[in-house]
């Protein structure tokens, strides 16, 4: 990799269209402390208005801005330009794994639809509304959950699963990370529903533990280590006819 100099042009190559799309060349300014966001946001500013993409935060907090980057998903709000450029060349694409909208925009209600499926939303329980539970920090069960639940649903972990790329059915590494985090959360009213859930053909048992969803978590997450829990977990259960 060649470091680009400030001042200097980038070749950029960005996806346009559909899924039958082609990539477009744009010649864009190289700047001190660039970033992929603010290159693809040059081009629909001052190159090419018909562009289209997602964003929001700018800052590393929603996940929104999340495209493929010579081959890599990532959030582009925090990928610098000089960290990836090749020999002053850039390629952007959509995520794959999800439907293209257009250009640089993917439709993401494939991947919140699995999140409904994995049952990945909290179940209160009927005690007092009044009341709070204890939640002892130091349980196993509230380390394992406290490991996970930074997840913000950006859907790079989904985008890099090549699972869901071979079985779009797969319930994918967020869904199944969020259902980690409430299988051990003990506020939780149903554990046993999560788990159901997640223990079909489609769900944890699926995992091939490859990592590509760990080594590319923008919040250092592990969905992988998750996925195994929700394995030992779903498999316990079944032992004892929970499941």
């Amino acid at each position: 990799m060649t470091s680009v100099n400030s001042g200097e042009t980038l070749k950029v190559d960005i996806w346009r269209g559909g899924e039958d799309g082609y990539y477009q060349s744009f010649a864009v300014p190289h700047e001190t402390s660039q970033t992929v966001l603010d290159i693809v946001t040059y081009v629909q500013r001052k190159l090419d208005p018909t562009l289209s993409y997602r964003f929001s935060c700018r800052v590393g907090m929603c996940g929104s801005c999340a495209m493929t980057v010579n081959g890599r998903p990532r959030w582009t709000c925090r990928t610098h330009v000089d960290l990836v450029a090749e020999d002053g060349k850039i390629t952007i694409e959509p995520m794959r794994n999800f439907p293209l909208i257009k250009d640089l925009a993917v439709d993401m209600t494939v991947f919140f639809d699995k999140w409904r499926d994995a049952n990945a939303r909290f179940a209160p329980s009927d005690g007092d509304l009044n009341g709070f539970v204890n939640v002892d920090p130091e349980s196993r069960e509230r380390k394992e959950a406290n490991a996970a639940i930074e997840c913000i649903g950006c859907g790079v972990c989904y985008a890099a699963c090549d699972v869901v790329a071979w079985n779009p059915d797969y319930l994918g590494p967020a869904a199944l990370n969020r259902a980690w985090t409430l299988v051990n959360d003990v506020r939780d009213a149903d554990p046993k529903g999560h788990l159901k859930a997640v223990a079909g053909d489609a769900g944890c048992h699926a995992c091939h533990s490859q990592q590509g969803c760990a080594s590319h978590c923008p919040k250092s997450l592990s969905p992988t280590a998750s996925i195994a829990g929700l394995k030992r977990k779903s498999f316990a259960a079944l032992l004892k006819g929970e499941l």
